[in-house]
């Protein structure tokens, strides 16, 4: 019995929850049926202003004439690239490859017009300013462009300057700072102002700092010579443009400053030799064969630079020796220079700054090493070890008469030699070897092979005389080495050996060239 009454009392539930989403389904069905008000429909957004190049551009059937019309003026005008200086460049935009993209002008005013475009839903993103200005679409060729910046870096750049003392005339040279022109950056900045319409760009720099700044100077003395050397040179007219290179190399060192363990960088002080730093063509040493060259006689500053740091006690971290012995100095002490593949290094591995000074005056090239004071001899020997003959060759002159013989280059024998440098302070003692090797220098024979008849140019013998190298070479400077004045001064003893005679060359075999075999 009680089974059946909860029965009827659970259907009788179920009714109930019928009946009820049946009365909430009719009214939502009425909610639905009810009709609702009209919304009126949206306006669109105004069109705005646009401008192209600061002026106004109407967005009809002929703004895209228009435009492209206005754009071809611009283009057709001068870019001007601004430097560093306040001096400007200027070219016509079609020497730097400006085009007009017509593809982007199109698309351009297509969006102008369009309100869902990128462009336009930025410019009303940004409070819809007035006007929208629209970029100028021209387009920078690099072929056409970068060939004129490499041209501008070729003139524009330069190296930083340390500061220097300033020793002729007892001051100190602030330092200088260096810049390079970036290349890639002054591109970017010129599509940019262009794209803005604006004529004008500012070319982009690296700036380089210089190592040593004026107020770490200050204190630095530099009241004795701690080591000299000196070479001479040719001052007759004919050398003026050497002499003019040995000035200029010289002026780019003179009154540097390095602090204790400072490594003085001579490729890097003096900077490239060529015609863009002020160097001028004279007779070089390419291998092995004297030929004319931009910046020769720059070896000349280099090598009296290097004798005066042996005689200064300095560490010698970079030298190379020529590749044939020089003239103007002994075997041993030269230096050669080849920017910026071979240098010379040295550093000051004394605990005081010292000051490089050197000057190129009345024939002699002077190099000294400055500091407080001078406290210890140094003495270098040089023995040659053994000699390596040259070889001559024949070469055929065209400016010469069939048959006429003239010395073109005379040979030179090459060398092996080893140096020692005793630094002595007191009781203490220091000695360091030196290897050295000299090639052979070829001699050349110049055979006539023009005609008779015909006017050829006048050769001359190659003028240089037999080189002549003492065996043994001893040479000391130190506080009490001095002159008659009490000047510091440098003894030498020398060996001349079988290599310091006259005529050596011969005796030992080697062809020599003599007047009476200029004919046959």
């Amino acid at each position: 019995m009680r089974r059946a009454v909860e029965w009827a009392r659970l259907r009788v539930g179920r009714g109930a929850l019928v009946v009820a989403l049946a009365v909430v389904a009719g009214a939502a069905i009425g909610v639905l049926l009810v009709p609702r008000a009209a919304t009126p429909p949206r306006e669109p957004p105004p069109a705005p202003e646009v401008t192209l190049l600061g002026r106004p551009l109407a967005l009809d059937d002929d703004a895209g004439p228009l435009a492209l019309e206005r754009i071809r003026r611009f283009a057709a005008g001068e870019v001007t690239l601004r430097l560093p200086n306040g001096d400007r460049r200027r070219f016509r935009m079609g020497q730097l490859g400006v085009e007009i993209d017509k593809v982007r002008l199109a698309g351009l005013v297509r969006d102008a017009r369009d309100p869902t475009s990128p462009l336009r839903r930025h410019w009303e993103s940004r409070g819809r300013p007035r006007p929208l200005a629209l970029p100028v679409p021209l387009a920078v060729k690099p072929d056409g462009v970068v060939p004129k910046l490499l041209v501008l870096k070729d003139e524009l750049d330069r190296l930083p300057a340390d500061a220097r003392l300033d020793l002729e005339h007892r001051r100190l040279v602030p330092e200088r700072v260096g810049r390079l022109l970036d290349v890639d950056r002054s591109l970017a900045a010129l599509e940019r102002a262009l794209e803005r319409g604006e004529s004008e760009a500012a070319l982009a720099f690296e700036e380089r700092r210089p190592r040593r700044i004026a107020a770490e100077l200050g204190h630095v003395e530099f009241g004795s010579v701690l080591g000299f050397f000196e070479t001479r040179y040719d001052r007759a007219e004919r050398y003026q443009a050497r002499t003019y290179n040995l000035r200029l190399a010289a002026s780019k060192l003179d009154g540097t400053v390095l602090m204790p363990g400072e490594i003085f960088d001579f490729n890097e002080v003096v900077g490239p030799r060529d015609e863009a730093n002020g160097y001028k063509v004279a007779p070089v040493i390419a291998e092995g064969e004297l030929v004319d060259g931009i910046g020769g006689g720059t070896c000349q500053i280099s090598g009296t630079l290097h004798g005066a740091a042996l005689f200064a006690g300095l560490e010698i971290v970079e030298r190379i020796p020529h590749t044939r012995p020089s003239a103007y100095i002994k075997m041993g002490l030269d230096a050669t220079v080849v920017y910026p593949t071979i240098n010379l290094r040295l550093k000051n591995g004394f605990s005081f700054p010292i000051v490089l000074h050197q000057t190129v005056r009345n024939g002699i090239v002077r190099a000294e090493v400055l500091g407080p004071q001078r406290e210890q001899t140094v003495t270098l020997i040089r023995r040659i070890d053994s000699v390596i003959p040259y070889e001559e060759q024949e070469r055929a002159c065209p400016d010469l008469p069939s048959g006429a013989r003239v010395l073109g280059q005379r040979g030179v024998a090459g060398f092996k030699l080893h140096r020692y440098r005793i630094q002595r302070q007191g009781a203490h003692a220091v000695r360091e070897r030196f290897d050295d090797v000299y090639p052979p220098t070829v001699q050349v024979i110049q055979v006539g092979t023009g005609e008779q008849s015909k006017p050829t140019r006048k050769v001359k013998d190659d003028p240089h005389p037999e080189y002549l190298a003492d065996e043994l070479l001893v040479m000391t400077q130190g506080p009490g080495v001095v002159d008659k004045e009490g000047e510091p001064a440098t003894t030498e003893t020398r060996e001349p050996g079988p290599m310091g005679k006259g005529g050596w060359t011969k005796e030992a075999g080697m062809p020599f060239w003599e007047e009476v075999t200029k004919k046959k």
